[in-house]
């Protein structure tokens, strides 16, 4: 017989600074600068400075690397897909989130339960990053910052094909990727 499962909101809690990992004591995306952070791609609200001890990917780091320069983080530990390590008695390992260079959702196990937490993902394919992974688990915490119907995102192609346009069109001038205007959907 296997031992029992340990409930996963008595290791896995958000707090003031974020989703914090008792047994480990570490935050994944944490909210402010704490001592030891899990980050899970390099986007501002997942990827701030000042941690005194940071665990990514390697893309991830690069990014923070580029952003913060030396306020990145104390110590930087690049974390390869699929490469475990173990923090406190929990098993840590990043699989691809599909969101932006070097996204991962953290997988955690601890006690005969695993929990993972996306960050942001994306299910589509895109060319800059690994594609998403399905990683069976007890509990999937993620962001649903997009996720009503009155969110359509344009298809790619037409995106990178205006994007090409106005290239041809302006060679000598800077180009601002930014912010997409989204269709709304009755809900």
């Amino acid at each position: 017989m296997s031992p029992a499962k340990v409930k996963p909101e008595s290791w896995v809690r958000a707090v003031p600074g974020g989703l914090y990992v008792a047994p480990g004591d570490f935050f994944i995306d944490p909210t402010r600068a704490v001592d030891r952070a899990v980050i899970t791609h390099g986007h501002g609200d997942h990827a701030r400075s000042g941690n005194r001890n940071v665990l990514a990917t390697p893309g991830t780091l690069a990014i923070m690397r580029a952003r913060y320069g030396v306020e990145a983080g104390g110590a930087l530990q690049p974390l390869a897909y699929g490469e475990a390590i173990e923090i406190g008695g929990v098993r840590v390992w990043l699989a691809p989130a599909g969101h932006v260079l070097g996204s991962a959702q953290a997988v955690l196990e601890y006690q005969g339960c695993r929990v993972v937490i996306s960050g942001d993902y994306k299910r589509r394919g895109d060319p800059t990053c690994a594609p998403f992974e399905v990683v069976p688990c007890d509990v999937f915490v993620t962001e649903a910052t997009f996720a009503l119907p009155v969110f359509r995102h344009p298809p790619d192609s037409e995106e990178i094909a205006k994007l090409l346009r106005s290239l041809a069109l302006f060679p000598d001038r800077a180009h601002l990727v930014g912010p997409m205007r989204w269709a709304s959907a009755s809900v």
